[in-house]
């Protein structure tokens, strides 16, 4: 069933027309991934569709009662809520609905008239009934799964919402849209801000998701994951695409090379018409004009295809000057803190010769820091590297630090490699798409992702044979991306690129380092391979789990008993007070559905007998949570303390 349709829509901002002639529909359970250059109006399409902004020109026909929800990329939580709090206003309504349940079972334990009695129990037994209807059971669960699942840990729930972090709030907002289910989730970016874990989590969410979705993302493994349709804005236009965003890439290329097919055989078709007609007019007989004439009807009717275009691409290549020896790099022991936190300690790995590296890891673990290190931009705290003989070093800073913001884009470039002439640069430059008076915009003027172009333009002219990339696909649109794998193809260098863009890591890695807390671990082969590895490794971990004897479990537990002890008493304490909760809850609950059972609240005395009842009941239950919860604390705090024995 469609639920949205959209016809004709454009809109310009000044000279400047974004959307064109826009026109689409979205079908329930659809998830479409809305793809494009920047600047071609993803962002735009998605506030229009909202409502942020009008359209120009064109229709948007919604069904009667959908609820659209909407995320940005900029997120004000309300002053003084803390992180739970912030959350829990998206269910607002259930609460609220929570509320009054508890306000009518004080009621019916007072003294109340057999009307007044008759009259609350009545609008108790609805507001019971919708509130388990509508899942508020589950509400308070579901706030804390996708809390978590986004990222945001539990120690960080009581936390103030105005003291997170950039792309902590971004989650928050984030988790709150999706807490709300609406029938229709419009994402901007929402993989922004994420680590792979959390985009794991988002992922399975999304695919399961009951509603329809259109989400811009240049995550390619993300669209891969969760998109049955995609939809690209070019020229100011929309065209459909049914399947992933591997299923786009491949239709998207034969579609084009049909219609260039098409277009150069009308072409053809056209010259041979004309020939035809001019051939039969240099006759000037009344019979070959008359033909003449007719042809030249027809090809005033026919209609002209217009020729195929492309969005322009970046297109360059990475060399190197020349060989590195058989080790590139060799960290040992390296720690790095900072106002007494350590950030990362006793890291120690190698990078060979033909290695092509992703390091990746948890947000905060220090990647980043880690590379500033080894360019000498950060001082480590202990511990020593070396680079391979003939090793230059290339670094590519996500932050594009490097860059003047005084400067415009040809005089950064030039005064960087000062021995080229202008026309060596400026064709340097147009391999990334600054032609003409482009070169001249400054720094500061430039978008991300231009700015990211510009970097790599530097990097692309240095050929150094060692490089180390921060988040080199950030600000990339998804061709630039094509372009940037492209390029590192045919590289014979050494790269360590830290990044979290799994379909990027996919395309050049041939290893990955896994950095945590306990150091760095490598995996051959890239991102999937190293899924693989993982799935293998829990695979034989359960065998040999299975597998050992007796004798050795019995040795284990001799090693820790007096712990395991301590654990298991612990463990059987928060066994208990869970049992003890859900007994509880579902006795409440048992007595909820009784007190608005009509033979009950037609009795006053039964029905003040059961309100009493659900009023012991509420507050035990309380008692129940706040006993599982200090269990579970206790249990944790033990398991934490014996591991770092």
């Amino acid at each position: 069933m469609t639920i949205l349709t959209v016809q004709h829509i454009k809109k310009s901002f000044g000279i400047d027309e974004v959307l064109k002639d826009v026109v689409f529909a979205v079908n329930e359970g659809e998830r479409i991934g809305l793809v494009g250059v920047n600047g071609s109006g993803k962002t735009t399409l998605l506030r229009i569709l909202r409502g942020e902004i009008p359209q120009d020109d064109g229709n948007i026909s919604v069904n009667k009662g959908l609820k659209i929800g909407y995320m940005s990329q900029v997120f004000s939580p309300r002053p003084g809520n803390t992180v739970l709090r912030e959350a829990e206003e998206a269910l607002a309504g259930l609460f609220a609905i929570e509320d009054k349940i508890r306000d009518l079972e004080h009621k019916m334990g007072g003294q109340l008239s057999p009307e007044m009695m008759q009259r609350v129990l009545n609008e108790y037994a609805r507001l019971t009934e919708r509130f388990e209807r509508e899942g508020g059971y589950q509400a308070r669960s579901q706030v804390m799964g996708v809390l978590m699942g986004l990222g945001l840990r539990q120690d960080q729930h009581h936390q103030m919402a105005s003291t997170l972090s950039g792309g902590e709030l971004t989650r928050l907002g984030l988790t709150k849209l999706l807490l709300q289910k609406p029938d229709l989730l419009l994402l901007d970016e929402p993989t922004n801000h994420l680590d792979m874990e959390a985009l794991r989590w988002l992922e399975t969410y999304l695919a399961q998701y009951s509603g329809s979705v259109i989400v811009v993302s240049h995550d390619r493994y993300f669209l891969d994951a969760v998109c049955t349709d995609m939809a690209e804005l070019l020229f100011g236009k929309l065209e459909m695409y049914h399947g992933n965003y591997s299923a786009y890439i491949k239709q998207r290329d034969e579609r084009f090379g049909a219609r260039r097919r098409m277009y150069q055989l009308q072409q053809k078709e056209i010259v041979r018409q004309k020939a035809i007609i001019a051939r039969f007019r240099s006759f000037n007989r009344e019979k070959s004009i008359r033909a003449a004439e007719s042809r030249e009807k027809a090809l005033e009717r026919m209609d002209i295809l217009e020729k195929p275009e492309e969005e322009h691409q970046i297109m360059f290549r990475f060399e190197a000057k020349r060989h590195i020896g058989d080790i590139a790099l060799k960290a040992e022991d390296l720690k790095k803190a900072f106002e007494q936190k350590s950030l990362f300690e006793h890291l120690s790995f190698l990078v060979k010769s033909g290695d092509r590296a992703a390091l990746i890891g948890p947000n905060g673990i220090g990647k980043t820091t880690l590379l500033k290190c080894l360019m000498g931009r950060e001082t480590l705290d202990e511990g020593v590297y070396a680079f391979g003989a003939g090793a230059s070093v290339g670094y590519y800073d996500q932050r594009q630090m490097d860059l003047d913001p005084e400067k415009d884009v040809l005089t950064e470039v030039w005064d960087a490699f000062p021995a080229l002439n202008q026309s060596q640069i400026r064709g340097a430059l147009g391999l990334f798409l600054f032609s003409g008076d482009d070169v001249f915009t400054p720094i500061s003027l430039l978008s991300g992702g231009e700015r990211s172009r510009v970097s790599l333009a530097k990097l692309m002219l240095k050929k150094n044979n060692f490089l180390l990339l921060d988040e080199p696909t950030n600000h990339l649109d998804a061709d630039s991306r094509e372009a940037l794998e492209a390029a590192l193809s045919g590289y014979t260098g050494v790269i360590l690129a830290v990044s979290h863009d799994r379909y990027f890591i996919n395309r050049f890695a041939n290893r990955v380092l896994v950095m945590d807390e306990s150091g760095i671990t490598s995996y051959d082969g890239n991102y999937d391979d190293y899924q693989s590895s993982l799935a293998i490794r829990d695979e034989l971990d359960a065998l040999s789990a299975q597998a050992r004897t007796k004798t050795e479990i019995i040795k284990e537990r001799k090693a820790g008993k007096q712990l395991e002890e301590k654990l298991m008493a612990l463990e059987e304490n928060v066994k208990r007070a869970e049992e003890a909760a859900l007994e509880t809850e579902a006795l409440l609950n048992e007595a909820r559905r009784m007190q608005a059972n009509p033979d009950v609240y037609a009795n006053p005395a039964k029905a003040a007998e059961q309100a009493a009842l659900v009023n012991d009941l509420t507050h035990k239950l309380e008692k129940n949570y706040k006993a599982w919860e200090e269990a579970e604390s206790a249990r944790l705090e033990e398991a934490t303390d014996g591991s770092l024995d």
